[in-house]
Protein backbone atom coordinates (compact mmCIF):
# COMPACT_ATOMS: atom_id res chain seq x y z
CA UNK A 1 0.00 0.00 0.00
CA UNK A 2 1.26 3.23 -0.86
CA UNK A 3 3.03 4.94 2.24
CA UNK A 4 0.76 7.96 3.83
CA UNK A 5 2.44 11.00 3.90
CA UNK A 6 0.94 12.83 6.91
CA UNK A 7 3.09 15.57 7.31
CA UNK A 8 2.83 16.76 4.10
CA UNK A 9 -0.72 16.71 3.88
CA UNK A 10 -1.46 18.30 7.31
CA UNK A 11 1.12 21.23 6.14
CA UNK A 12 -1.25 22.03 3.34
CA UNK A 13 -4.59 21.53 5.17
CA UNK A 14 -5.38 23.17 7.83
CA UNK A 15 -6.10 20.98 11.29
CA UNK A 16 -9.14 19.84 11.20
CA UNK A 17 -10.98 19.93 14.56
CA UNK A 18 -13.98 17.24 13.68
CA UNK A 19 -14.02 14.64 15.52
CA UNK A 20 -15.28 10.78 15.36
CA UNK A 21 -18.35 11.31 16.78
CA UNK A 22 -20.70 11.69 13.93
CA UNK A 23 -21.31 14.00 11.14
CA UNK A 24 -24.76 15.03 12.99
CA UNK A 25 -23.03 16.42 16.18
CA UNK A 26 -21.86 19.95 16.80
CA UNK A 27 -18.13 19.68 16.07
CA UNK A 28 -15.36 22.98 15.71
CA UNK A 29 -14.08 22.30 12.85
CA UNK A 30 -11.53 24.75 11.08
CA UNK A 31 -12.64 23.98 7.82
CA UNK A 32 -16.57 24.67 8.40
CA UNK A 33 -18.04 27.46 6.62
CA UNK A 34 -20.23 28.75 9.13
CA UNK A 35 -21.02 27.89 12.73
CA UNK A 36 -23.90 24.99 13.89
CA UNK A 37 -25.92 27.80 15.33
CA UNK A 38 -25.84 31.31 15.69
CA UNK A 39 -24.12 32.70 18.74
CA UNK A 40 -26.82 35.21 19.48
CA UNK A 41 -29.89 32.49 19.72
CA UNK A 42 -31.14 32.93 16.25
CA UNK A 43 -31.99 30.41 13.62
CA UNK A 44 -29.73 28.78 11.24
CA UNK A 45 -28.42 31.27 8.72
CA UNK A 46 -30.08 29.67 5.67
CA UNK A 47 -27.16 30.49 2.93
CA UNK A 48 -24.57 28.31 3.83
CA UNK A 49 -23.05 25.27 2.30
CA UNK A 50 -24.52 21.70 3.98
CA UNK A 51 -22.41 20.29 6.19
CA UNK A 52 -21.52 16.78 3.31
CA UNK A 53 -20.70 20.09 1.16
CA UNK A 54 -18.12 21.11 3.79
CA UNK A 55 -17.06 18.31 4.50
CA UNK A 56 -16.19 17.22 0.49
CA UNK A 57 -13.76 20.05 0.22
CA UNK A 58 -11.63 18.53 3.33
CA UNK A 59 -11.67 14.91 1.63
CA UNK A 60 -10.79 16.90 -1.61
CA UNK A 61 -7.96 19.17 -0.55
CA UNK A 62 -6.43 15.88 1.52
CA UNK A 63 -6.16 13.95 -1.56
CA UNK A 64 -5.14 16.92 -3.58
CA UNK A 65 -2.14 17.05 -1.42
CA UNK A 66 -0.92 13.45 -2.25
CA UNK A 67 -1.01 13.87 -5.87
CA UNK A 68 1.01 10.90 -6.60
CA UNK A 69 -0.56 8.67 -4.04
CA UNK A 70 -3.55 6.49 -4.31
CA UNK A 71 -5.20 7.30 -1.25
CA UNK A 72 -7.45 4.49 1.07
CA UNK A 73 -10.59 5.43 2.55
CA UNK A 74 -9.12 4.49 5.70
CA UNK A 75 -6.31 6.62 5.01
CA UNK A 76 -8.35 10.09 3.89
CA UNK A 77 -10.88 9.29 7.22
CA UNK A 78 -7.44 9.37 9.38
CA UNK A 79 -5.89 12.50 8.30
CA UNK A 80 -9.34 14.63 8.07
CA UNK A 81 -10.39 13.28 11.10
CA UNK A 82 -13.87 12.16 9.48
CA UNK A 83 -16.12 9.51 10.19
CA UNK A 84 -15.01 6.38 7.92
CA UNK A 85 -19.09 6.11 6.93
CA UNK A 86 -18.96 9.89 6.37
CA UNK A 87 -15.90 9.66 4.03
CA UNK A 88 -17.31 6.61 1.93
CA UNK A 89 -20.15 8.68 1.16
CA UNK A 90 -18.45 11.47 0.48
CA UNK A 91 -16.27 9.58 -2.04
CA UNK A 92 -19.12 7.78 -3.73
CA UNK A 93 -20.86 11.01 -4.62
CA UNK A 94 -17.54 12.69 -5.69
CA UNK A 95 -16.59 9.73 -7.62
CA UNK A 96 -20.09 10.04 -9.37
CA UNK A 97 -19.01 13.40 -10.24
CA UNK A 98 -15.79 12.30 -12.33
CA UNK A 99 -13.67 14.30 -9.59
CA UNK A 100 -12.09 11.37 -8.00
CA UNK A 101 -11.74 8.22 -9.85
CA UNK A 102 -11.37 4.78 -7.66
CA UNK A 103 -8.85 1.41 -7.78
CA UNK A 104 -9.88 -1.92 -6.13
CA UNK A 105 -7.12 -4.68 -5.06
CA UNK A 106 -4.93 -4.45 -2.32
CA UNK A 107 -3.33 -1.38 -3.11
CA UNK A 108 -6.58 0.47 -3.85
CA UNK A 109 -8.15 3.96 -2.69
CA UNK A 110 -8.68 6.55 -4.57
CA UNK A 111 -7.11 9.99 -6.40
CA UNK A 112 -8.05 12.81 -8.04
CA UNK A 113 -9.63 12.25 -11.75
CA UNK A 114 -8.23 15.56 -12.72
CA UNK A 115 -5.80 18.33 -11.70
CA UNK A 116 -6.49 19.97 -8.75
CA UNK A 117 -6.19 23.15 -10.93
CA UNK A 118 -8.63 21.88 -13.15
CA UNK A 119 -11.34 21.11 -10.77
CA UNK A 120 -13.19 23.96 -9.00
CA UNK A 121 -15.15 24.91 -5.81
CA UNK A 122 -18.41 24.99 -7.27
CA UNK A 123 -17.91 21.37 -9.17
CA UNK A 124 -17.26 19.76 -5.23
CA UNK A 125 -20.36 21.92 -4.50
CA UNK A 126 -22.52 20.66 -7.27
CA UNK A 127 -21.76 17.17 -6.55
CA UNK A 128 -23.26 17.06 -3.02
CA UNK A 129 -25.97 20.06 -3.47
CA UNK A 130 -26.73 19.80 -7.05
CA UNK A 131 -26.79 23.33 -9.07
CA UNK A 132 -26.20 26.51 -7.61
CA UNK A 133 -28.88 28.20 -7.20
CA UNK A 134 -29.54 30.89 -5.26
CA UNK A 135 -33.43 30.57 -5.35
CA UNK A 136 -35.94 28.03 -7.32
CA UNK A 137 -36.01 30.13 -10.27
CA UNK A 138 -32.31 31.57 -10.71
CA UNK A 139 -31.68 28.15 -12.90
CA UNK A 140 -35.16 27.23 -14.68
CA UNK A 141 -37.94 28.90 -15.37
CA UNK A 142 -41.30 26.98 -14.34
CA UNK A 143 -40.41 26.81 -10.95
CA UNK A 144 -42.73 29.14 -9.17
CA UNK A 145 -46.25 30.28 -9.80
CA UNK A 146 -45.16 33.46 -9.14
CA UNK A 147 -42.56 34.09 -11.95
CA UNK A 148 -45.11 36.04 -14.14
CA UNK A 149 -45.79 38.66 -11.02
CA UNK A 150 -42.26 38.83 -9.32
CA UNK A 151 -40.30 41.74 -9.54
CA UNK A 152 -37.28 41.02 -7.77
CA UNK A 153 -36.28 37.37 -10.20
CA UNK A 154 -33.98 39.48 -12.49
CA UNK A 155 -32.09 40.39 -9.08
CA UNK A 156 -31.76 37.25 -7.81
CA UNK A 157 -30.91 35.84 -10.86
CA UNK A 158 -28.06 38.06 -11.00
CA UNK A 159 -26.86 37.55 -7.50
CA UNK A 160 -27.03 33.30 -8.31
CA UNK A 161 -24.76 34.43 -11.42
CA UNK A 162 -21.72 36.42 -9.67
CA UNK A 163 -21.69 33.60 -6.74
CA UNK A 164 -21.56 30.62 -9.49
CA UNK A 165 -18.19 32.55 -11.31
CA UNK A 166 -17.03 32.93 -8.08
CA UNK A 167 -17.18 29.50 -6.82
CA UNK A 168 -15.76 28.62 -10.20
CA UNK A 169 -12.95 30.88 -9.99
CA UNK A 170 -11.48 29.01 -6.72
CA UNK A 171 -9.67 25.57 -7.76
CA UNK A 172 -8.99 22.79 -5.83
CA UNK A 173 -5.27 24.38 -6.04
CA UNK A 174 -5.85 27.39 -4.57
CA UNK A 175 -7.84 25.61 -1.51
CA UNK A 176 -4.61 24.15 -0.64
CA UNK A 177 -2.82 27.29 -0.82
CA UNK A 178 -2.05 28.96 3.19
CA UNK A 179 -4.15 31.58 3.86
CA UNK A 180 -3.08 34.97 3.06
CA UNK A 181 -1.00 36.60 5.98
CA UNK A 182 -2.13 40.03 7.09
CA UNK A 183 -0.05 42.77 6.51
CA UNK A 184 2.17 44.21 9.56
CA UNK A 185 0.03 47.27 11.77
CA UNK A 186 2.73 50.07 11.02
CA UNK A 187 2.68 52.00 14.11
CA UNK A 188 3.24 55.90 13.64
CA UNK A 189 6.42 57.22 15.14
CA UNK A 190 6.36 58.63 18.40
CA UNK A 191 6.39 62.73 18.75
CA UNK A 192 9.40 63.99 20.17
CA UNK A 193 8.20 66.78 22.45
CA UNK A 194 9.85 70.28 21.70
CA UNK A 195 11.02 72.44 24.32
CA UNK A 196 10.12 76.09 23.31
CA UNK A 197 11.96 78.92 25.47
CA UNK A 198 11.78 82.74 24.80
CA UNK A 199 15.02 84.61 24.51
CA UNK A 200 14.72 88.87 23.88
CA UNK A 201 11.33 87.73 22.87
CA UNK A 202 11.95 85.82 20.75
CA UNK A 203 11.16 81.91 19.95
CA UNK A 204 13.55 79.51 19.97
CA UNK A 205 13.53 75.70 19.97
CA UNK A 206 15.47 72.83 21.77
Amino acid sequence: MHALHAGKCRKALLRSGANHSGIDRAAPNQYHFSPDSSSSGLSVPMLRVSRLTDYATVVMTCIAAHPDNVLSTVQIADETRLELPTVSKLLKALGHAALVESFRGVNGGYRLARPATDISLAEIVEALEGPISMTECSVAEGQCDRESQCGVRGSWQQINSVLDHTLRAVSLADMLKPPPSRPATVRPAPIKPIAVTLKGGEATTE
